[in-house]
């Protein structure tokens, strides 16, 4: 089955993050005008670290997020998929800590469950992002684990289930960011 294939991108410094600016008065998500984000399953933040899982139909999301800073991407969510079509999941995450020295360390985990319960996915505490951060620490940065699916003859219909997870090992935040799609079935039931 080619049902998933993990993708470990090496992404430049310079084209993974979106310059989203925010009022560093709140260290988490914000809206443009400097107000908190409430939490929610796929977007949230602790201790100001802050996470974002989106589940997109979209070919050409690396096109519409290697663009310039002051670009704002847009990506479409979904929450089905046939048979045949395929879906990327994209973690983002904000506000990571530089250590004394500008470093950071931030870890990912990924989990994904089928609709009959069984683990399709697990890898745990890979390594996302360590050493010199030279952004914007409150850019919107992409980690380089992308998920990409791929709804095949065999695979289950049903709700898939996604679980992420985002640890910045300098600020000891750990953010958990749940979603997920229906595999809708052949016959459209």
């Amino acid at each position: 089955m080619r049902f998933l294939q993990i993708l470990l991108l090496v992404i430049l410094s310079t084209a993974s993050y979106a310059n989203y600016e925010a009022n560093v008065s709140y260290e988490g998500w914000v809206t443009k005008d400097g107000r908190p984000v409430p939490d929610a399953d796929n977007m949230k933040s602790v201790k100001g670290f802050g996470g974002w899982l989106i589940v997109t139909p979209d070919k050409d999301w690396s096109e519409k997020w290697n663009t310039p800073s002051h670009t704002t991407p847009y990506f479409s969510e979904a929450s089905t998929v046939n048979y045949g079509e395929q879906l990327t999941i994209l973690t983002f995450y904000i506000n990571p800590l530089k250590d004394v020295e500008g470093n950071v360390n931030i870890t990912c985990g990924i989990k994904i469950t089928r609709p009959d319960n069984t683990v399709s996915v697990n890898n745990q505490n890979i390594l996302c992002v360590k050493g010199r951060f030279p952004g914007n620490p409150r850019s919107v940065y992409l980690s380089p684990v992308v998920i990409k699916y791929s709804g095949d003859a065999g695979d289950p219909a049903g709700d898939w289930l996604i679980e992420t997870v985002l640890t910045d090992r300098n600020r000891g935040a750990r953010v958990v960011l749940t979603s997920k799609f229906t595999l809708i079935n052949k016959t459209g039931n």
